[in-house]
């Protein structure tokens, strides 16, 4: 029995998140199907962490357990065939048996795509597009440093503060606010987020930009620990699972 770890990317926009579900069309269910043609039984996969229905990623981590007596390649080229468009399986290896997708990651890169006026199609499906409205870059890079660091982030979470005995404390390592020419990106590394974090810190700091929030407000929400209705979550089809570190 060998252990595989295999990076893929995909295009969220039609697909019900990572995580199998009832109905299907998730990534895991694509993959899990394809690996049980291959292997004639069923293999589980196991994800470096969820997305969301609508999120995409450019290197989200899984990996599972299989033999395979062939060469590596031969097994990643019939584990991208024929799973849908919107699925790619990037790279394919073998691995200790104690590496873990979620628990030897050590930290995400997740990327949130702003486009500043009105994105063609082909980006408007990658990105949230201000229209009209002008964001204020400075003042959004101003809010994001009282966010860097470890702090509860209940405020940012789409759960209850403690529910389900989940701890609301995170690292958030790096959050970045970058701007050329109409494209806005807010990077985010951190070890570990909370039910929709990215998205409610990416809808919060658009808010700043907008002026419909300062920076202060920002640092005071984030004490406060409780989630309110100053905190609006960002569309899904704006964010990126860019890359898992070991």
């Amino acid at each position: 029995m060998t252990r595989w770890k295999a990076t893929c990317a995909y295009d969220g926009t039609d697909l019900f998140g990572w995580q199998s579900q009832p109905r299907g069309n998730t990534v895991q269910d694509y993959l899990e199907e394809r690996l049980q043609d291959i292997f004639s039984k069923v293999v589980r996969i196991h994800g470096s962490g969820r997305t969301d229905t609508g999120v995409h990623a450019k290197g989200q981590v899984f990996h599972f357990d299989a033999v395979w007596t062939h060469k590596p390649s031969d097994l990643l080229n019939a584990l991208r065939t024929p799973l849908p468009s919107s699925i790619h399986i990037i790279n394919l290896k073998k691995v200790s048996e104690d590496f873990h997708a979620r628990f030897s990651a050590t930290k995400k890169r997740y990327v949130y795509n702003i486009y500043e006026g009105f994105a063609l199609p082909t980006e408007s499906r990658y990105s949230w597009s201000s229209g009209t409205r002008k964001l204020d870059v400075n003042s959004m890079k101003e809010a994001a440093s009282y966010l860097v660091g470890t702090h509860d982030f209940s405020a940012f979470a789409a759960i209850p503060r403690g529910a389900n005995g989940v701890d609301p404390i995170r690292e958030l390592i790096r959050l970045d606010i970058t701007k050329r020419g109409s494209h806005i990106r807010i990077i985010t590394e951190g070890t570990g987020y909370l039910y929709k974090m990215v998205r409610s810190i990416a809808g919060a700091l658009i808010d700043v930009g907008l002026g419909k929030l300062t920076p202060q407000d920002i640092k005071q929400i984030l004490k406060s620990r409780r989630r309110t209705m100053k905190v609006i979550t960002a569309p899904a089809k704006g964010l990126f699972l860019e890359k898992v570190f070991y």
